[in-house]
């Protein structure tokens, strides 16, 4: 073997070649680890939202950007693990969703999405214009969803949509819709009344409410709006008016002079 020049020729070039790939691959993994490629720059935007579409993220605070870049992003610009800072960013808890790619040479993009808060979830949580439940802390002005099951509040903020619609005519808005166990719906409107609704043909039985409105149960409320509407009747509905309170009773005793 020796004396084949070919042999010799072919071996020479295959060490050669794995020499050179040591050495990249050694460079590489040297290129790797900081301080090489430093991570200089990081470029957050949000996607618009709410009525004035605005670029500026309306929830999440600088304090808690800066504090997950130090804490949570690790590496270079080659070595650093995108999902990793996805999945940081996405547990802020104004966070909805975020994508992150890498700006060449030392740059990365930080798209992120903000909940937009719908309704309270019961008196623990709130509900985002998805129907997904979500957790923080605020004290805002928003209509009440409960139900069954979290998995239930998307079906919830689609009705409360439709309800709102369908009361429109009326300048009626809901305060708190109630998903019973059973699947009835129940409403408390935002002047107090509350709709019963039941199981079955609710949108058919709140457009019934609306279309009587101003011609029967309008006259029933020109003081103070109804306590409670009952609209699970098939030709009719029934009312209860509020409690008038009881006016205190002038003593009949005189006072000696």
């Amino acid at each position: 073997m020796w004396n084949n020049y070919h042999t010799l020729n072919s071996i020479s070039r295959l060490l050669t070649g794995a020499v050179v790939i040591a050495t990249l691959y050694g460079v590489s993994l040297h290129l790797v680890q900081p301080p090489f490629f430093p991570i200089k720059e990081i470029h957050i935007r949000t996607i618009p939202a709410g009525k004035d579409n605005s670029p500026q993220l309306q929830h999440v605070t600088g304090e808690q950007i800066d504090h997950l870049v130090r804490n949570e992003l690790a590496g270079n610009f080659i070595s650093v693990n995108l999902t990793a800072v996805r999945e940081a960013f996405v547990k802020l808890p104004w966070v909805r969703e975020a994508k992150i790619n890498r700006e060449w040479p030392h740059g990365l993009n930080v798209v992120l999405e903000e909940h937009r808060a719908l309704a309270y979830w019961g008196d623990h949580a709130l509900v985002n214009s998805y129907g997904e439940v979500f957790r923080v802390t605020v004290d805002m002005d928003l209509p009440t969803f409960t139900g069954p099951n979290e998995a239930s509040a998307l079906e919830v903020a689609q009705q409360y949509r439709r309800f709102n619609q369908i009361l429109a005519p009326v300048d009626q808005k809901i305060a708190e819709i109630n998903l019973t166990s059973r699947y009835a719906w129940r409403l408390r409107l935002d002047t107090g009344t509350i709709l019963e609704l039941g199981k079955y043909d609710i949108e058919d039985r709140l457009s019934r409410y609306v279309l009587v409105y101003n011609h029967s149960i309008a006259r029933w409320s020109q003081h103070q709006p109804l306590a409670y509407v009952d609209l699970r009747y098939p030709n009719g509905f029934a009312i209860r008016a509020p409690a008038v309170p009881e006016q205190p009773r002038k003593s009949a005793l005189k006072r000696e002079a």
